[in-house]
């Protein structure tokens, strides 16, 4: 966490938008911090949210709506240190370059997780026991022919496959050539879900 301390009043509206984007998956509107903070001007909204960016606790760019982030410790982003070989050597890293910025995946909205069981996707890198998370798919129609999703099939449950659309037809395809294709009427499957992350344990 930042070291320079807060007033009452920022560590306050701290605190409250901590609890807003927890619960929220998103920044606050300047009026939702009015109202929250008992305030009828935006100016002392608007003031806090100056000395908490210059002490460093939130990246804010004033003027453009829910531009707020917060700035935690271990969730603003995880280092990339470099390359590492995975046939010959490469020079080891000795500083970071960049950093992996994984709100974006954990913002999404209504983001839920699914555990993986089967080798039916081998060939594209999600193996049985990996963690899915799955951003849901509010309009099938609009959806990439190659995209991966999490679909419920009548009689067969709920799958994980490559998607691809073909007039009516929907064609749910693995990526293991030990599975054949499952072909149905567009209108029979449930998209519940399109690949956002995979997270393996080890």
């Amino acid at each position: 966490m930042p070291e320079e301390t807060l007033t009452s009043a920022q560590q306050e509206l701290y605190d409250w938008l901590v609890d807003f984007i927890g619960d929220h998956h998103h920044s606050p509107s300047i009026r939702q911090m009015m109202e929250a903070m008992g305030l009828r001007s935006p100016a002392p909204i608007q003031s806090r949210l100056r000395h908490l960016q210059q002490k460093g606790w939130i990246k804010w760019q004033e003027g453009q709506a829910r531009t707020l982030q917060l700035i935690e410790e271990g969730i603003s982003g995880v280092p990339v240190l470099g390359a590492i070989a995975a046939g010959g050597l490469v020079e080891t890293f000795d500083d970071i370059q960049e950093t992996l910025d994984l709100n974006s995946v954990l913002q999404l909205k209504g983001l839920f997780a699914l555990t993986v069981n089967g080798d039916s996707m081998i060939d594209s890198f999600i193996a049985d026991g990996d963690m899915v998370l799955m951003e849901p798919v509010n309009d099938p129609s609009r959806l990439r022919n190659g995209t991966i999703v999490s679909a419920m099939v009548p009689g067969l449950g709920t799958t994980l496959k490559h998607f691809f659309r073909d007039g009516s037809l929907v064609r749910l395809e693995a990526a293991n050539t030990s599975y054949e294709p499952i072909e149905i009427e567009a209108e029979q499957v449930h998209v519940q879900g399109k690949l956002a992350a995979v997270w393996r344990k080890t």
